[in-house]
Formats: C-alpha cells, structure tokens, sequence
C-alpha cells in the first residue's frame, strides 16, 4: 500500500438523475480493498450535495460519476459551488462513466473546463482509478494527514406516509396537469379509440407463442421527431415486430421544463442534436407521438424509461395508441431510486394499473404491462428477478389489468437463463390463477445481456448471437434486443439494424445448440427459490398486497443486489459459480429453505476452493469480467 492510501480521504457519488449504481459500488469495494477512506455518497446527489460533503469530510480526491450523458447540465454550477464551499486546488477532482453525448475531444475540453483534473469517458477499470490516484495524491500532498472527518452514519429516512386513496378520475385532474400536453390525453374514449387501430403486443405476443417464436424487440429512442421516425422506418424495414420509444433521462425525472428549453434550443441552431438520450414523449405530446405510431400500421409500440412517477407518462402513452408499458415499483423503482420510498412507488404505480385496467373495463382493450425484474441487471439471481416480476403481476391484475410481459436480463449461464424464462411463466401462471386471475394472460420476455458490454465489437457480436440461441431456447415470447456498440455510445440507425440482422440469423438458423440437460434442474431450482420468497411475502400480516410488498422490502425478504435505495436492504450478495450461473454469496434476510442455503454455501466454496481470493475479490471479477472481454465465446464456459 502507498503511504497515501492509508491517510487520504476518496469521495465517491453520482450526480444528477442518472442512478447506474453496480459500477459505483464496485468502484467503492476496490477502494477500501487498495487502504483509501471513503466517504461514499452512492448516487442520485446535487453538485452542492457533492461539494458540501468534500467539504465536511476534507476529503483529498472527490470521484464524481455520471452514466446518462448529461453531465454538463447536472454540473454547470460546479465552479460557483465549489466557490461557496470554499474548496480550492488543493483538492483532486475526477469524473467517469459516460458524462457527455457529445464527441471525445469536445467534451474532455468541456468538462475539464469545469475543474476536473481528469475525465474518463466509458469503461474504466477500478485498477486504472487507483494508478491515477497513487500518482496524483503522491505529487498533491494531502490535506486530511490528521485523518478525516468522521460524519455519523447516514440512515434511511422515515417513510412518507403512503397517499391517501382517491377515485382514479380525481387523480387524474392533477396528473395531467403535471405538463402542458396533459390536456390532449383527457378524452379516454377518443384514447382508445386510437389505441384500437394501433398494434396490440398482447395479440402479437399471443400469436408467437402460438407460433413457438421469439419477436424481435429492438431499443430505440432519440429526441428529434423525425429522426425518431426515420430509425423505427429502419428497423420495421429489417423485421422488428416491435418498436419501442425507450425515453430519456431528464423526462425520467420529470423535468420537462429543460427537456423544453433544449428542444427550443436545438430548434434555434436547426440542429437535430437536442443533447438527450431518448425520446421526450411528454414533451413532443399527443398529436405528435400519434402521428408517429399512425404510420406504422400492425406494428405494436411499448413505452420503456424508469420514470419516478410514471403516472403523466402513461396517460400520454395510451393516448398516443402506444399499447404496451414497462416498469414497476419493485422491478423499476426500488432498484433505481435512492431515496424513493417502496410505499410511495407502489401508489403511483397504482394508479397505472388501474388506468390500464380502466380501459379493458370500459372499452374493452387489452394493454399489456412488463415487469423487468430487476434494472440493476447486472449479477441478479434468477428468483430475485422472478419474484420482482410476479408480486407486479398480481399488483397490476389487481387494478384489472389483463396481459403481463414478466421480463428477465441473461446473465450469462445457459442453463440458469433459459430455466429461469421457463420457471417465470410457471411461477406467474400459478399464482395469478391461485389469486383468482385465470383470464390474465402471461408471457415472458428475454432481455440480452444488461450489464456493461465489452468494447471489443467481435465479443460484442459473439455475445449478442450466442444470447440469440439461449432465448430461442428459452421459448420466450419475445426477444429485448442490445447492440454491437452497447458500450460506448447510443446506437445509430444503422448500428441498430446489424445487431437486428445478427439477432435474426440465430433465429432463425436451421441448426441450433442442444438444450443444456441442467437446464430442467436450474428451473426446479428457480421456481422453488422464487415460489419461497413470494410465499413469504403474502404471508405478511399487512392490509393489503402493496402494503406486503412494501414491507418485505422493510425486511429484506426482497433484496435487490447493488439497489442504490435506501430501502433496500442491500445484504443478499451475488457470486459466480463454478459454471457461471449466478448464485448466493450471501442471501441476506430473503427467506430461502435451509436445503437451498446450503446449496448455495457449497457452491461459493466450490467456487473458492477453484480461484482461491476472497468473495469481494471474485464478485468484483466476475461484475467486469463481459466488460474486460474475459471469455472465449457466449454464453460463458468456466
């Protein structure tokens, strides 16, 4: 260890909206693990936040992340709040991740202009972080040798008490007053009167299954009209038989205002560049997004974000003839959010389901609801993501909603990935048919790969084919299609396409892999973990389903690994077996039978007995292992 390491204080959060945390909390690990204090801030933090706590734990380095691209907003007033806080040179200041949506030379310039005196665009490993950090800290003395300020431990706040339950009508004055564009989705009969003509993913899905076909579901949002336009024109024309309209971070977070001002400023400079990553459903509105959807007739649209109230976001959605959303307190919000109570989550969310739910009451349509257990994605074991997913299923069927998408990221292990889709069907057929929903229909969605992609596009190719096979496989409904660039930029029309086309010849292909004979054990497994824990959860002696799910949260009965939510109660760690599949280090409170605990105790010490290290050395490995390139072929084979 340097001398440095062991007197220097690391301050580490994110900035801004954005809330990627599995990166953070590996960066965090690798810290401490190196000797470095640190003061970690976890994500979701205001520049004063940032530089207020520099400032009470006289921190030596501040290591500030953001993954959205909008770093240049969320740290516009660095200067001054560094200024006000009185931090001067004498403090190190880095910023990683994917900061900037512009060009690399650009938005170096940009952001070092804003104080920072290195900038690391994309992937960065936590072994180059801490190089940077001995050499920079050994020429910048320190100015914490006392040691540093101790703060006292940042505890969860007291939940909000959840809103009182109003009629959905009188709701919905106050949801669509959220934005101007509300207004144009007040008329719910002319809403479904749109919706008819459009495409229904419930009916599509429904014929694939029928077929024993995945659909292909690619991706895709950006913020121009007409771009938006001329990239779903792209991929319908190479065979997408969804079309998405994936929405950007700051409509996520219900600032519509600066969507507005960017979307008149780019108007300004006739640039189709509005410095957003996706597309700006709430604030292009109605009449616009209907236009879009008229012209691609059959073809069925979903909405996909992580919006913190998805509340407005869905009422345009419906009206625009969009006939399929995504997300959910526990798949969405829990994972995502810092400090956003499951409580509160579950009743806004509420109130989508029984939106959706209101319009198969009343006029007879079908709107499905996906649940993607869970959007950390990375390293989650099979029967954390399936519960996720059935506990919304039964919230949403509920509200009266009538098709749900229960959705899975690969992890990587064939056998674990395919039994897990078969488990979720399974385990979401039989607890909505025990709750007295048998007319809700279920289908199970294959999400290709969610964590950070190696940036070698000859893996990235190998990944997305092999992936292509587990989910053909798997017989999902339909296929959430990734990229060859996924690493390093937002995707082109073009670079979409490729991906499409490859996906595609897997498909399709004559020949395909031999089903994995462990694959028929991973789903016993999975269906018991995931059986186990919603069981546990509707034991709970509690009013009503969303108070339950509520506080089996509390409990950390349900524990989403990485979660940077302060809920959450963070104790189940995830770890690699000897055969890849993602298993239990630590299940933390999540209640698993002692057959199973012990299962998963001999297979982390088989795991140790092969690769010796510890468990935090080998759950940093095996989180960067796709990022680093470190396999020979998709699906891994250890």
């Amino acid at each position: 260890m340097t001398a440095q390491r062991g007197t220097s204080t690391i301050l580490l959060g994110g900035v801004g909206s954005d809330s990627h945390s599995v990166g953070l909390i590996i960066l965090n690990r690798a810290l401490r693990s190196a000797g470095f204090v640190v003061e970690f801030m976890s994500t979701q933090n205001s520049t004063s936040d940032i530089c207020e706590r520099a400032r009470d734990s006289r921190a030596d380095a501040v290591l500030v992340s953001n993954m959205d691209g909008h770093a240049p907003y969320y740290l516009r007033d660095l200067p001054d709040q560094r200024a006000l806080h009185e931090l001067g040179k004498d403090t190190i200041w880095y910023l990683g991740g994917h900061p900037s949506l512009t060009g690399e030379a650009t938005a170096v310039a940009e952001l070092r202009g804003l104080g920072f005196q290195r900038v690391f665009l994309g992937y960065t490993e936590p072994a180059h972080v801490i190089a940077c950090l001995d050499e920079d800290l050994a020429a910048w003395p320190p100015r914490t040798l006392a040691g540093p300020a101790r703060r006292p431990a940042r505890r969860r706040p007291n939940a909000p008490e959840a809103p009182m339950q109003q009629s959905l009508e009188a709701q919905r004055e106050l949801v669509l007053s959220q934005w101007a564009t509300g207004r144009q989705a007040r008329d719910l009969e002319e809403n479904a009167r749109i919706c008819a003509q459009r495409g229904s993913l419930s009916a599509t899905q429904a014929t694939a299954d029928r077929e024993r076909r995945a659909l292909i579901h690619p991706r895709t949002g950006v913020s121009g009209f007409q771009e938006q336009i001329d990239l779903f024109d792209a991929l319908q024309t190479t065979g997408a038989e969804v079309l998405s309209f994936q929405i950007d971070s700051l409509t996520r977070n219900n600032q519509h205002e600066q969507v507005e001002l960017l979307l008149k400023e780019s108007s300004a400079r006739l640039d189709s560049f509005h410095g957003l990553n996706g597309f700006p459903l709430i604030n292009h509105g109605v009449t616009a997004s209907r236009h879009i959807t008229s012209l691609f007739s059959g073809t069925p649209f979903q909405v996909r974000h992580s919006t913190r109230d998805p509340r407005l976001l869905a009422e345009i959605a419906y009206a625009s003839g969009i006939t399929a959303y995504e997300g959910g307190a526990l798949t969405y919000n829990l994972p995502y959010y810092r400090n956003y109570s499951p409580r509160e989550s579950v009743q806004r969310w509420r109130y989508v389901d029984q939106l959706t739910g209101l319009y198969h009451r009343r006029f007879d349509l079908v709107i499905d609801r996906e649940f993607f257990g869970v959007l950390t994605a990375t390293m989650i074991p099979a029967c954390v993501a399936a519960s996720s997913c059935v506990l919304e299923a039964l919230l949403a069927a509920e509200a009266g909603v009538k098709s749900v998408s229960l959705g899975y990221a690969e992890q990587g292990n064939r056998a674990q990935d395919i039994g897990a889709i078969r488990a979720l069907r399974r385990v979401g057929r039989h607890y909505l048919d025990r709750q007295g929903h048998e007319d809700v229909v279920v289908f199970a969605v294959f999400h290709q790969f969610m964590a950070a992609f190696p940036a070698d596009q000859e893996k990235a190719r190998a990944l997305l084919h092999g992936s292509a096979f587990t989910a053909r496989l798997s017989g999902a409904s339909r296929l959430m299609l990734k990229t060859m660039v996924e690493s390093s930029r937002i995707p082109s029309a073009q670079q979409n396409v490729d991906s499409l086309v490859l996906v595609r010849s897997a498909l399709d292909a004559q020949e395909a892999p031999l089903m994995p004979p462990e694959a028929a054990n991973e789903e016993e497994l999975i269906v018991r973990e995931t059986c186990a824990i919603i069981d546990a959860v509707l034991a709970l002696d509690a009013a009503d389903l969303g108070e339950k799910v509520a506080t089996a949260v509390d409990r950390g009965i349900f524990d989403v690994p990485f979660s940077p939510n302060l809920w959450n109660a963070g104790k189940a760690v995830p770890i690699r077996d000897t055969s890849g599949a993602v298993r239990f280090a630590d299940p933390g409170a999540i209640p698993l039978p002692d057959d199973l605990r012990r299962f998963h105790r001999e297979a982390v010490r088989r795991r140790l007995r092969r690769d010796g290290g510890d468990v935090n050395a080998l759950i940093e490995r095996d989180v960067l292992r796709t990022a680093r390139g470190e396999f020979e072929e998709w699906p891994l084979k250890d």
